[in-house]
């Protein structure tokens, strides 16, 4: 990874530690104090041994000393209990608002931008890539931290005594985060490689679980199965290298550590031998002094040992981060303002052009009118760009020229706002794990007569009453249980929920079956009187009741009028009418040529 990424990528990780709160500096705090509880053993310890071995005290001068021994022993197991709460409450805290500020960004960016990814790169991104943050803001942030107070509290407590102890520690502690750092270079470029890759595996296996019975009726299951096992085989193999890294990192440095404590030991071997006479300011060197120091030597080294062994959290953090940092710094130009709808909901497009979030030109510029409580259509062969002109009226993609709502241009309005005067249906109902009345509610507070009345302006009641738990009837992933028409008609009755000024439809009743349709259909005539309406749709027979069409091809409006205006004129409408009349022709064709057929033939 390049290092001017790698340092912007740990920089924006540092800035989101406010999310952590006071529990951060609580961790620290706490390993303060353990640092602080433990110096203060290894002092009781040599003073306990110094009197007993060397000054021949009796031991029951000491009783004092092996009390306290005792409760600094019960205090620091508390204090590293406290230590860890604090940590893992700092790392929760910060997964908490990271998943949510994730979420809020997908719902703002909406469905236009989500659909760039599979579902299972998305649930990476919000499950595992968000957990791999904890260990860097629980872990490794307390220890820097740590790992500069506690060395140096030692090294003040140590140079009093003995000067060329303390030089041992001054000079052998930067060979470990130096050795650290020279071992994870690598590491965070691992991980985000890793990364990449079970975004790949998970996206790449959700979609094909969905598509699970297509791929049994064309026989590719065995085909499928060896492109999972050897997406499976590449994360492993990438697992197994950042594993690898760590393993060596903690090698490396245990292997500095004792080298370094190893040198402290020789050191005061050779002092008592009377081998080496220096560093004790001209006295006697005591057993206290080798002591203390001893006792004390690992852990100087262990903030650094530990820093290093929770370093590869911050690699795997830097690897997380990526795509993080580049979803919530995406920008979301399209409605960001703080004016609200003033007034009944008009629509008044100026050479509009509508773009793809990467910049592409997807429609325009186009020029239309919506007055209030007007039905418009739009029509057009697939892939004209009449989603996308729907996505630019909901703000979910940007757009240049003029789009006013209501005299106030899109992008100066409320997003939330704006969206409170909406209510949406679309040709693939989104129903949520939960019951029925979880669906229609979504959050409002209404009550169960409420729901039963939206319900039977579905036309979907009759399905409710006859199941044994009613509104508490449960909606499962996918739907399942439900039929399409069923799902349509439970949206709908959301959509009725909303109680909006402008009906959003597309292609509402694509999926539907003619019973179902017909359905779906004759309540959406009812409940949009008096609301404006924009429909896009495939279905040219029901356009009759529109007050206006929009006829859109290869990004261009080419046509607008009334049905009765279209039908005079040779275009595309025309075109679309004749393609959709010949085929109902042929598929009627063979059944009425059967039933013309004698009895005798049949």
């Amino acid at each position: 990874m390049d290092k001017t990424v790698e340092k912007k990528l740990t920089k924006w990780l540092k800035l989101q530690k406010k999310a952590c709160g006071f529990y951060l500096n609580l961790s620290v705090f706490f390993g303060v104090l353990t640092g602080l509880s433990l110096m203060c053993q290894a002092w009781l310890i040599a003073t306990v041994l110094q009197g007993i071995i060397i000054d021949e005290l009796p031991k029951s001068d000491f009783i004092n000393h092996f009390w306290a021994l005792l409760a600094l022993t019960i205090v620091r197991g508390i204090l590293a209990f406290a230590r860890e709460r604090a940590s893992f409450q700092a790392g929760a805290k910060l997964r908490v608002e990271m998943r949510a500020a994730v979420l809020d960004k997908l719902a703002l960016l909406g469905p236009a931008f989500i659909k760039g990814k599979p579902a299972g790169s998305w649930a990476s991104i919000v499950l595992e890539q968000v957990e791999d943050l904890q260990d860097f803001y629980a872990r490794y942030l307390p220890q820097v931290v740590l790992a500069g107070f506690i060395p140096l509290i030692i090294l003040v407590a140590v140079f009093p005594i003995n000067w060329a102890a303390g030089l041992i520690l001054l000079a052998t502690a930067p060979l470990i985060p130096m050795f650290m750092i020279l071992v994870g270079m690598g590491a965070a470029d691992a991980n985000r490689k890793n990364f990449s890759a079970l975004a790949r595996l998970s996206g790449h296996f959700m979609d094909r679980l969905k598509g699970l019975s297509t791929l049994k009726l064309f026989n590719q299951g065995e085909k499928e199965a060896r492109v999972i096992k050897k997406a499976s085989e590449e994360f492993r193999e990438r697992t197994m290298a950042v594993l690898r890294m760590a393993f060596l990192s903690s090698a490396v440095l245990e292997f500095f550590a004792a080298v370094s404590i190893a040198v402290m030991a020789v050191y005061f071997g050779f002092s008592y031998l009377h081998h080496l006479d220096f560093g004790h300011y001209g006295a006697p060197i005591s057993l206290f002094t080798g002591l203390f120091v001893l006792i004390l030597a690992p852990e100087f080294y262990q903030p650094l040992r530990d820093m290093g062994t929770h370093y590869h959290a911050k690699a795997q953090a830097i690897g997380a981060a990526e795509e993080l940092m580049a979803l919530l710094d995406h920008p979301t130009e399209q409605v960001g303002g703080d004016k609200l709808v003033d007034g009944a909901v008009t629509i008044e497009a100026k050479d509009l052009s509508v773009y793809s979030l990467d910049g592409s030109l997807l429609l325009g510029p186009i020029s239309f009118q919506i007055g209030a409580n007007e039905h418009v259509a739009v029509v057009g062969p697939s892939g004209a760009g009449k989603t996308s002109l729907l996505n630019a009226l909901l703000g979910f993609l940007p757009y240049q020229g003029q789009l006013l709502i209501a005299g106030t241009e899109l992008k100066d309005l409320s997003a939330s706002d704006w969206r409170q005067h909406l209510a949406w249906l679309g040709q693939e109902p989104q129903l949520f794990h939960g019951t029925l009345r979880d669906n229609v509610a979504m959050g409002r507070e209404l009550s169960d007569e409420q729901i039963m009345a939206l319900l039977t302006k579905a036309q979907i009641v009759d399905f409710v009453e006859q199941q044994a738990l009613g509104l508490d009837y449960p909606i499962q992933e996918q739907t399942a249980g439900l039929s399409v028409g069923q799902a349509q008609r439970i949206a709908l009755a959301r959509a009725l929920a909303q109680q909006a000024s402008l009906f959003v439809l597309d292609e509402p009743t694509a999926s539907l079956d003619s019973l179902s349709e017909q359905a779906v259909q004759a309540t959406l005539t009812t409940a949009m009187q008096g609301k404006a309406c924009i429909m896009v749709t495939h279905r040219l027979e029901s356009l009759s009741a529109m007050d206006n069409i929009l006829v859109i091809d290869k990004g261009a409006l080419v046509l607008q009028g009334s049905y009765a205006v279209l039908l005079e004129q040779e275009g595309t409408f025309k075109q679309m009418l004749d393609e959709a009349s010949s085929v109902s022709e042929f598929d009627l064709e063979p059944a009425a040529q059967a039933n013309n057929q004698p009895e005798g033939d049949k």
